[in-house]
């Protein structure tokens, strides 16, 4: 064997059986082991920040590492904000980046960069392989400190000559270490605290879905504190039968009235609130200068066992039930198109435990409110803020739940960013329909600019925020892509075009003039 085919082979031996990939000339010895091996599912990506999107889509949904094959210091490069959301979201991914070989590098051919330093940049691990015989130890090291940390962004530089000299046999998986824990007294104080008025216990990450979300409601409902979460968050279950919490929103003027209550916040599973940006004369944390901050167990820690060991402590049994979320489903709307009565038909129409992934940026407080008494769902956020990254992470959980049905809900602006991965929906025949807001503009940033402190934006400012002259036609882009799809302008157009993307399995996109 190869190196290369001891990397296949170790990745496969540790359950890394999916690679989105976007590979060049530095990258054949591996692309020739992958294909040795038909269980590692190669998914190519058209752009670098597809394949590194799709793979934090993948791990959110579920929670199981992804590779991404990338090209040099470039290739790496152009897939770093689409990683940067990901570490934000603590999603394991495995970044496999071929070099030039070793000897070559002296060279300082076209393509050699800071290969190092750009990995360096937006990686928790990093290590050059140094030779062949290393390759397989250091790919089970990678996949150890992807899945480290309750998710990290681990990434392997493979100079040619270690993946094409001869190796030896490859390496066994490495069991992780045990995550961090707070002490006993800690669990004890934030135990009363919660008993406290006024406390909120803040949760994130798993903690927003399935019976990790079902344990916090039930100590809010023992402790009597308030349960609460941030705003953009990697997953969480809304609708039916979701843990009723109250959730911070984008603007810091409306997450400090939402906290003006507030006199002591318990962290668990997530970092402390903070604005998006700073602005003049607005302050950079919700909460009250006085509040009390218990940063109890930030999200690389054991935060599923400190709720259990919090549970015990304050005695929490199956009488103890969490506050739910009814289903109260709103009628189809009819007439003129707003996007309070879109999020009404996504309301109306959303199957039970459907996957949304929402990038619709200043569409989106309406939909979420709509949406907030709907069937089962879970909502995936851009956590670290870098637009482009709807299309590819619906791709991702698209692969990793096939039997969900998947909506992508993108403003047009952010979709131009990463519109190749329409191509690899059409491809890979996934489930996902996409509903593209189409304001014809960046319009966030015209919020922002008055935010700031402008009244109002001149020539300059409108031609670098609207995405107008030549208007962008999103029907026949995804058609290029191979994707059907279709344009609405009103409801009754919505509400047909709607129904036929929930009711096809294939991709399907909408352009919603709004």
């Amino acid at each position: 064997m190869n190196g290369a085919e001891t990397l296949v082979k170790t990745l496969l031996k540790s359950d890394v059986d999916v690679c989105f990939a976007n590979p060049g000339t530095s990258e054949m010895h591996f692309v020739a082991a992958l294909d040795q091996h038909p269980e590692m599912r190669c998914i190519l990506c058209l752009f670098e920040g597809g394949a590194t999107g799709a793979a934090d889509g993948y791990f959110r949904m579920k929670q199981e590492v992804a590779a991404t094959l990338l090209h040099l210091g470039p290739g790496l490069g152009n897939g770093i904000a689409n990683l940067h959301n990901a570490g934000k979201a603590r999603s394991g991914v495995v970044n496999i980046v071929g070099d030039h070989a070793d000897y070559h590098l002296k060279y300082d051919s076209p393509l050699r960069g800071d290969l190092d330093g750009i990995s360096g940049a937006i990686s928790h691990w990093t290590c050059r392989a140094e030779n062949a015989a290393s390759v397989a130890g250091d790919g089970a090291a990678a996949v150890q400190a992807a899945r480290s940390g309750g998710g990290q962004i681990a990434t392997l530089v493979l100079p040619a000559n270690t993946a094409w000299d001869e190796a030896n046999d490859p390496a066994e998986p490495i069991a992780c270490t045990q995550l961090e824990r707070p002490s006993n007294a800690q669990i004890v104080s934030a135990a009363r605290a919660l008993c406290e008025p006024g406390t909120v216990l803040f949760v994130g990450q798993r903690a927003l879905h399935g019976s990790l979300s079902q344990l916090a409601g039930q100590i809010a409902a023992k402790s009597g504190c308030e349960l609460m979460a941030d705003f953009l968050v990697p997953r969480i279950e809304r609708g039916s039968g979701g843990v009723d919490l109250t959730r911070l929103k984008y603007p810091i003027g409306e997450n400090v009235a939402l906290m003006r209550h507030v006199q002591h916040m318990v962290l668990c599973g997530a970092n402390r609130p903070v604005a998006f940006f700073a602005y003049p004369n607005k302050p950079g944390t919700p909460e009250p200068d006085d509040c009390r901050i218990t940063e109890l167990c930030p999200p690389d820690m054991d935060y599923g066992w400190t709720l259990q060991a919090i549970a015990d402590e304050l005695g929490v049994g199956p009488a103890d039930r969490p506050a739910l979320v009814s289903l109260d489903l709103p009628g189809v709307p009819t007439g003129n198109l707003t996007l309070e009565k879109t999020g009404a038909a996504l309301a109306a129409l959303l199957p039970e435990n459907a996957i949304v992934v929402d990038e619709s940026v200043t569409s989106s407080e309406p939909l979420l409110a709509a949406t907030d008494t709907a069937r089962r769902q879970n909502w995936l956020h851009v956590t670290g803020g870098a637009i482009g990254f709807g299309l590819p992470c619906a791709t991702g959980a698209a692969l990793a739940c096939p039997d969900q049905k998947v909506v992508c809900l993108t403003g047009d602006g952010s979709a131009m960013y990463t519109l190749q991965s329409l191509w690899t929906m059409a491809r890979e025949n996934l489930d996902v329909v996409t509903i593209v807001f189409a304001n014809r503009g960046y319009q966030i940033l015209h919020d922002e600019l008055a935010n700031v402190g402008v009244k109002q934006a001149g020539r300059n400012a409108a031609r670098m925020f609207d995405v107008e002259d030549p208007t962008l036609d999103w029907v026949s882009l995804a058609k290029g892509h191979g994707v059907a799809a279709t344009r609405v302008t009103d409801m009754d157009e919505f509400v047909t075009a709607l129904r036929k993307g929930l009711a096809t399995t294939d991709p399907y996109l909408i352009e919603v003039i709004c």
